[in-house]
């Protein structure tokens, strides 16, 4: 009993000593934008610059918390030869005020370990060299260490963050429609299809592992009307896919895109008026919430689109009719590779013309051809000229950014056209949503990607992906 209570003392004997205080750990950003100076604290990070003086040691560091990296200051007794650029390292010491009139704050080194090294000669960043994008795409693995790249995943971050608030301060449910699926919702049979690597090897007479064929989406939308009809406004924001064999500067085998659905709509303006509300307020997210990411890419990528999009943000979206698009075209000084005529697409060339036409802003096209449209769409019982009620958003410099329509709730109509097309027992589900409880609905799609390429003026739409399409990213 005595040794019993002997150890008890003893345990409250340790419980009162001190304990050693813990280093604080901060990420860069936080350091950086700390408004008072703090003792023991610890940033873990990548040496961006090393520069040695007789009497101090000066680091830059960043842990892609923010494009800034942290200033720290050292004794030189601390530097050794694995501290080097690219090497992360570990740095505890004391937050203090700056002298430096580019940052508050920098760090006073207590203590440097060097968690691992980087040999500088083979790699291939180099310390104070600004690397044009097409250098840094050869090196998917290592370009997001590269302050272009990690401002544009930073921006990436908080656009989708911006997508999602949006939608949810609206009302909208946000749904996960399927990767992999049975539906070509676009029907423009571009579509990489699923099989395992037995079914590669077997006879094609065999039986699907889904029993039918399946391939990646393209699409989520028609998964989204199923929603729409429970929940009235409902949005995805996920991977879709496209097999189209381009290796051009605007298409991407994979990318993200954003689409939503809302039940109770009679109005394209109402579809049009959420996609220039989302775009606004998105962009002006990203501008507030990322201003030093976007400003490198505005000033050395793309000068003058700060200026543009700031414009473009207090200004109202042009409407134009298809038609009146096509006799824009037909009137247009301009020679195009492709003759504008209705019932024709329209090229990437006629999308640029139209934009700059109305005055560089961005331009809703409404009112498309009939029969260049998917099934889906409302017919809008025009004529001569068929039409029905879809919609693209063009924008400057990129062309089609977004793509909706009101959808067709009619079940005669839909049944006439899935009938011609042959396509009745395939979308006979389909069918059913609209003999139990349908409404009037429309919806749309915007491209990520495109829409990162136009806030940031890049040129090239593989540059605003976090890995580049294969070979390289099935390496990693």
């Amino acid at each position: 009993m005595l040794r019993a209570r002997g150890g008890w003392q003893a345990l409250r004997c340790c419980a009162s000593l001190p304990r050693a205080r813990r280093a604080a750990r901060l990420r860069v950003r936080e350091a950086l934008e700390a408004r008072e100076p703090a003792g023991e604290v610890k940033v873990q990070g990548w040496v961006r610059s090393v520069r040695s003086q007789k009497e101090v040691l000066f680091l830059h560091i960043n842990d892609g918390s923010s494009l800034e990296s942290l200033q720290v200051v050292a004794d030189p007794s601390l530097e050794n030869r694995d501290l080097t650029f690219g090497s992360a390292v570990e740095v505890q010491g004391e937050l203090v005020k700056s002298p430096h009139k580019m940052q508050d704050m920098e760090l006073k080194a207590e203590a440097i370990r060097v968690v691992g090294p980087c040999d500088t000669w083979l790699f291939p960043l180099k310390m104070k060299e600004r690397h044009p994008l097409e250098y840094v795409r050869q090196f998917p693995h290592l370009r997001c260490r590269n302050n272009t790249l990690s401002s544009l995943l930073r921006i990436r971050s908080e656009a989708t963050a911006g997508i999602h608030a949006f939608f949810q301060d609206n009302g909208y449910v946000h749904i996960h429609t399927p990767i992999i699926t049975s539906n070509d919702c676009e029907g423009a049979g571009e579509l990489f299809q699923i099989e395992t690597s037995n079914e590669g090897r077997e006879s094609t007479e065999k039986s699907h592992f889904f029993n039918v064929p399946a391939f990646l989406t393209v699409s989520g939308q028609l998964h989204l009307e199923v929603m729409a009809g429970a929940f009235t406004r409902v949005f995805t924001f996920g991977p879709t896919f496209r097999a189209e064999n381009s290796q051009s500067r605007r298409h991407l085998a994979e990318f993200y895109m954003v689409e939503a659905e809302l039940s109770f709509t009679e109005s394209l303006q109402d579809i049009m008026q959420v996609m220039e509300d989302l775009f606004k307020t998105v962009t002006t997210t990203v501008l507030s919430k990322c201003p030093r990411d976007v400003e490198l890419f505005h000033k050395y990528i793309a000068p003058g689109q700060k200026d543009r999009l700031e414009q473009m943000l207090k200004t109202k979206f042009v409407t134009i009719s298809y038609s009146e698009a096509v006799e824009i075209l037909k009137q247009a000084s301009q020679t195009f590779t492709f003759k504008p005529e209705w019932g024709c697409n329209l090229q990437m060339e006629h999308e640029k013309y139209l934009v700059k036409h109305c005055g560089e802003v961005p331009v809703f096209v409404i009112n498309y051809p009939y029969d260049l449209k998917p099934f889906y769409m409302r017919d809008n019982e025009d004529g001569p000229q068929h039409t029905v009620a879809a919609v693209d958003l063009l924008v400057p410099g990129i062309g089609e950014l977004c793509g909706g329509s009101l959808r067709e709730e009619r079940l005669p109509f839909l049944e006439s056209r899935l009938q011609r097309l042959g396509l009745t027992d395939a979308y006979q589900w389909y069918l059913d949503l609209r003999k139990f409880g349908s409404v009037p609905h429309g919806g749309f799609g915007m491209g990520f990607e495109r829409y990162l390429q136009y806030i940031l003026g890049v040129g090239n739409i593989k540059d605003v992906i976090p890995f580049p399409r294969f070979p390289h990213s099935c390496l990693l």
